[in-house]
C-alpha cells in the first residue's frame, strides 16, 4: 500500500485532481491516527474534533495545485503542519473570545501536554511561539519536531524524508526537546 500511497503523491503533486480524491481514502484513517494523537495534547472537553481537523486540514493540503509532496513521509508531515495551524487558530478564537467574555486570567482551555517527554504543560500558544523561535534558529531540528511529535513519524521516516541518517534524527530530536524546555520553562518576561 505505501507505493500505492507514494504513487498517488507523485501524481497529486503533478496537479491530477483524480489522484487526490483517490488519497484520501487510503491515507484517511492514518490522517485521523495523526490529528486524535494531536488531540490528545489538549485539555478534556475541546469543541475540535479529530474528524473535523483531518477534513479542514485535507482541504488545506489539497488547496494548492502543486502540493509538491515528495513521499509518504513528507505528505504525512505537512499534514501535521496543517493540523497544529489549525489548533492554533482555533485556540486563538477562544482566547478572544474569552478575553471578550470578562474573564480576565482565566488560563485557556486548550494547552499542549508535554510531560510524556519530560516538559512541563505550556499554554498551547507558547508552545506554538517556542516552535517558530526554534525553526528560525534551527529549522531542520524543527522539523523534526513537527514530524515526531504532531506528525507521529519514527525516527526512521524522518531521517528517510530528511535525507539524513536515523541517529541524526534522534541527536537533533534530543537537541529540540531540550531547547524547547528551556524556553518553556522560563519566566515569562
Amino acid at each position: 500500500m505505501a507505493r500505492d500511497v507514494t504513487q498517488l503523491l507523485e501524481d497529486a503533486s503533478r496537479g491530477e485532481a483524480r489522484a487526490a480524491e483517490e488519497l484520501l481514502p487510503i491515507v484517511y484513517d492514518e490522517l485521523r491516527r495523526v490529528a486524535a494523537a494531536q488531540m490528545a495534547h489538549l485539555r478534556p472537553g475541546q469543541t475540535l474534533q479529530p474528524t473535523a481537523l483531518v477534513h479542514d486540514a485535507w482541504l488545506k493540503l489539497v488547496r494548492n495545485s502543486d502540493p509538491g509532496w515528495s513521499g509518504r513521509a513528507h505528505f504525512f508531515g505537512a499534514a501535521a503542519q496543517a493540523m497544529r495551524e489549525l489548533i492554533i487558530d482555533h485556540v486563538r478564537r477562544k482566547a478572544a473570545h474569552k478575553r471578550g467574555g470578562g474573564q480576565p486570567g482565566e488560563a485557556l482551555e486548550a494547552a499542549f501536554e508535554l510531560a510524556a517527554d519530560g516538559l512541563p504543560t505550556e499554554d498551547v500558544l507558547a508552545v506554538d511561539a517556542a516552535l517558530k523561535q526554534l525553526e528560525a534558529e534551527h529549522p531542520r531540528k524543527a522539523r523534526v519536531v513537527l514530524m515526531r511529535y504532531f506528525g507521529g513519524l519514527s525516527e526512521e521516516e524522518i531521517a528517510q524524508a530528511l535525507g539524513v541518517t536515523t541517529r541524526t534524527i534522534e541527536r537533533e530530536w534530543r537537541f529540540a526537546r531540550a531547547w524547547l524546555h528551556e524556553r518553556l520553562s522560563a519566566p515569562a518576561g
